[in-house]
């Protein structure tokens, strides 16, 4: 037990699981590339094979049309067709006119190659063209001449022609145009067979390709061996074997001549002699890279075992961490001198934990204390600024209201119980109230005010002096800063947001530009706005206490304003902890 316990080490474990782990992989991996490299390896030499075929058949489709197109000519020519009209109309055509006849076509055979004769025979299958005597029924079988007939003056491709093996037969009606393309007789023309060669210089000597006709004649081809007639008709084998050579079939139909294809034979082992490259190569991947990780996996165990060690060290001499222990369950001797100590740090680390806690706590409520102190002798400020302007604007007989209304926004602000913190908000507009009517009494005319509150909003708590700053500063910056009468306008509502109250503070001032209110937002997250008239600190001061006092559950104070139309200030807060509004 004492020697398993010694070779158990972290360093050994690590270097047996990642060459477990990676011998794995290399044999996966090698295994996924086989065989999808393999089957790539086969799918491009399947497109390789189509695309041969289709280049061939495409050959053979152009050679072919241009064999109708010249039929065509001959059948529809000027001549020819007045001709075979006046033999229609039952009058035999004289030697000269048959000469004239033979004349037209060969002035259109000179612009053809591949054309070893042209025959023209009447609608009783007597020859016109050449100057023999031979009846068309002497030339074909009967059943050439109905596929003919039934083709409906298209050309009809026959294959070899049974006079002479060299030679392809062609045959079309010639119909006449100026009589509704009635029939007046047959065209046979007679193909050299080397006009229909696939192979050329440009095609690969690997594959092996012939053109069949119809009944499964070899018209053309490069076979090096004779192909089984059954291969010649099936078009759905996926393999043959000829000679002990296996081969991958493709048939293709050619458009231009009903049932005649091209077939092409492509070597197995040339559409797949990549992969035994790629199998021997995937081989020696995997035994090159399972020896290059071996000697990396020793490598990184010694890298991550050394620095753990010397962690140990560190963290038995050290006094923080995690704030939790955790149970000493593994069965690695590092790993357990490393939970041990972990586990000796989390005492002191809660304890330290606890302390740092007890601080934060203190200094967020001295933090609110001091911002709750720094309004009161900047409200005092402002107050005693504008009694000053009130005594000088109407002398003495109203000295005693101002008094009055000092006396009772003193008592509001300077009081040092802890416990007056929180208000409601029917304290807070009676404050703004009382503010209103000194600044009423120095502004006389000019100012003009209105607090609307539903009922039940007044009964919601609220931090104190929340609601005054924003009221102190629509006035300096708004009613003070136009030339007529200003009004100010405080509205307590029910918010949008379920279990909220919106308080909104509104001047018709001169309003400010979008990019001053940005500049207002960004002066608010810095803890101060700079302004002549000293009224930043209030707006700042609100933005933070709204912040401070609710968390996450208030947005701060949102200005709205508009050049021109006015400003509206407003702050939205939680009724007791979400509760509904009564």
């Amino acid at each position: 037990m004492f020697q398993f316990n010694r070779i158990n080490t972290l360093r050994n474990q690590i270097f047996l699981g990642f060459m477990l782990v990676m011998l794995l992989v290399l044999v996966s991996v090698g295994f996924f590339t086989y065989g999808q490299v393999s089957e790539l390896l086969r799918n491009n030499a399947e497109k390789h094979i189509q695309q041969t075929a289709v280049q061939a058949t495409g050959k053979m489709d152009v050679l072919l049309h241009q064999m109708d197109t010249f039929t065509m000519q001959v059948a529809t020519n000027a001549s020819i067709q007045t001709l075979m009209a006046k033999e229609v109309g039952g009058t035999q055509l004289t030697f000269e006119e048959r000469q004239v006849l033979q004349h037209e076509i060969r002035k259109q055979q000179a612009y053809v190659s591949g054309v070893q004769s042209i025959e023209l025979y009447t609608n009783g299958f007597r020859v016109l063209f050449p100057l023999t005597d031979i009846s068309l029924f002497n030339r074909v079988p009967n059943e050439w001449i109905r596929q003919v007939d039934h083709a409906a003056g298209q050309l009809v491709w026959f294959g070899i022609d049974p006079k002479n093996p060299n030679q392809i037969t062609a045959i079309r009606r010639v119909r006449l145009i100026d009589q509704s393309f009635s029939n007046a007789g047959y065209l046979l023309v007679r193909i050299d067979k080397k006009y229909f060669e696939l192979i050329d210089n440009e095609t690969s000597s690997k594959e092996e390709m012939g053109l069949i006709d119809g009944s499964g004649q070899i018209i053309a081809a490069n076979f090096s061996d004779d192909i089984p007639q059954d291969v010649l008709q099936q078009t759905d084998r996926e393999k043959i074997t000829m000679n002990g050579k296996a081969f991958i079939p493709v048939q293709k139909q050619l458009d231009a001549a009903a049932g005649w294809k091209v077939l092409i034979l492509t070597p197995v082992d040339y559409a797949t002699e990549g992969i035994s490259v790629l199998r021997t190569a995937i081989e020696i991947s995997v035994m090159v890279g399972g020896l290059l990780f071996l000697i990396l996996t020793f490598i990184l165990s010694t890298m991550i075992t050394s620095p753990i060690l010397n962690l140990i060290k560190a963290m038995r001499g050290a006094k923080y961490g995690s704030l939790k222990p955790i149970p000493v369950t593994s069965s690695t001797l590092e790993i357990n001198e490393l939970n041990n100590t972990y586990n000796q740090m989390v005492a002191s680390l809660n304890e330290l934990i606890e302390v740092v806690y007890q601080k934060e706590i203190i200094q967020s409520r001295t933090e609110l204390k001091a911002l709750q102190a720094q309004i009161n002798p900047h409200f005092l400020f402002n107050t005693l600024e504008a009694l000053y302007w009130a005594l000088e604007d109407k002398e003495e007989e109203e000295l005693s209201q101002v008094v009055v209304a000092m006396s009772g926004l003193f008592r509001y602000v300077i009081n040092p119980a802890d416990d007056d913190e929180w208000v409601t908000v029917a304290d807070e507009l009676e404050h703004a109230e009382r503010y209103l009517k000194i600044m009423e009494m120095r502004l006389i005319d000019r100012l003009t005010w209105q607090i609307e509150a539903e009922e039940s909003c007044r009964r919601v708590p609220i931090p104190k002096l929340l609601i005054q700053p924003l009221v102190e500063n629509a006035i300096s910056h708004g009613v003070e800063q136009q030339l007529g009468q200003g009004a100010v306008v405080i509205t307590v509502e029910p918010s949008d947001r379920t279990g909220y109250i919106r308080v909104s503070v509104f001047d018709n001032g001169p309003g400010m530009s979008f990019d001053k209110v940005q500049s207002l937002y960004a002066a608010m997250k810095l803890g101060h706005v700079h302004d002549a008239k000293g009224t930043g600190v209030g707006i700042s001061n609100v933005d933070r206490r709204l912040r401070l006092y609710y968390g996450e559950e208030a947005e701060g104070l949102q200005i709205q304003s508009e050049q021109g139309v006015g400003t509206k200030m407003s702050f939205e807060i939680p009724i007791e902890h979400g509760g509904e509004l009564k």
